[in-house]
């Protein structure tokens, strides 16, 4: 279907949608990315000894607001860009197109999460500072910017960098400040490895969905390299993050005890990646792809925040 998707679908056409379809549309399975970083910032500051229930509750809604907020704007734009088709869309998972739900649907519920994440960064700034204001004005952008606008971040070649710089570093060290107040090299160091990762999995997933994009017009990163220099990127990314978590439990920023679980989880990792590269990347296979490269991201996930909470329960 393209045509502008049809004009779009008029709502009077369109079924209901139901809650199953509203999760798909703001991509309810990926939250586990937003809540990592966020779960790894605000246990790192508590290790130092600095924690509010009542920071952590109004960021973890800031936050979950703004993340199913892109979500929902990447399911509308995609939609009208023609970049979801039934063709691309192997796994069924794309509602506005496998339901035919009015797209607008997508766009009220992204605004109105805008909305409320406009609330709570209010009732954050009121609480520990008004710059705070300032970075979540900034991310919001980002979040839309990435699929909407004149020059969508989504394509170009630059996404892995958008996404992974705001969804790790910039959460990482937000969730730190929040609680702390302080920033310093530590805090930029500990967003790194998720940087890194999280870069990973959009690789991966524009990988897979490198012909699809190709034809809506897209310039990924992953069309730039192409097939095989998609999946050296993602291979790398997924190896430098792990590296660098190595690093920094070499250097004291994370616990001496977290070279263990990391150790386990890179080996998981090599193994899953092995299996990848092997199944190949494409709109049959993303699937599998994606739940390998999100295993390898809670992997991490649970090797450095079950480390800081260990570290926490010890002090």
């Amino acid at each position: 279907m393209n045509r502008l998707q049809a004009a779009l679908k008029p709502a009077g056409a369109a079924p209901a949608p139901t809650l199953v379809d509203l999760a798909k549309i703001v991509e309810l399975r990926t939250k586990i990315v937003s809540l990592s970083s966020l779960a790894i910032g605000t246990l790192w500051a508590a290790a130092g000894g600095a924690f509010s229930w009542k920071t952590f509750a109004l960021m973890l809604a800031a936050t979950l607001c703004v993340d199913l907020a892109t979500a929902g704007f990447n399911s509308y734009y995609d939609y009208r860009a023609g970049v979801d088709t039934p063709e691309s869309d192997v796994d069924g998972y794309k509602v506005l197109v496998q339901r035919g739900i009015d797209p607008k649907i997508a766009l009220v519920i992204a605004s109105a999460l805008f909305g409320l994440a406009v609330v709570f960064g209010l009732a954050l700034g009121a609480r520990v500072g008004w710059e705070v204001i300032g970075v979540g004005v900034v991310c919001m952008a980002i979040a839309w910017g990435y699929s909407g606008g004149p020059w969508p971040i989504a394509r170009m070649p630059v996404g892995e960098v958008f996404a992974g710089g705001a969804l790790g570093l910039v959460l990482i060290t937000l969730s730190v400040y929040v609680q702390s107040h302080t920033i310093d090299a530590q805090t930029l160091a500990l967003g790194m490895p998720s940087t890194l990762i999280i870069a990973a999995i959009l690789a991966a997933n524009n990988a897979c969905d490198r012909v699809g994009d190709a034809a809506a017009g897209r310039r990924t990163l992953a069309i730039v390299v192409g097939e095989r220099g998609a999946v050296r990127v993602t291979e790398a990314l997924v190896g430098a993050g792990f590296a660098f978590a190595l690093v920094l439990v070499a250097v004291r920023v994370l616990p001496l005890f977290a070279a263990v679980p990391l150790v386990a989880s890179a080996a998981l990792a090599a193994k899953l990646l092995t299996a990848m590269r092997a199944r190949g990347y494409s709109h049959r296979t993303k699937g599998p792809t994606m739940g390998g490269i999100s295993a390898i991201f809670i992997a991490y996930t649970a090797s450095v925040a079950g480390s800081l909470a260990l570290e926490l329960v010890l002090r």
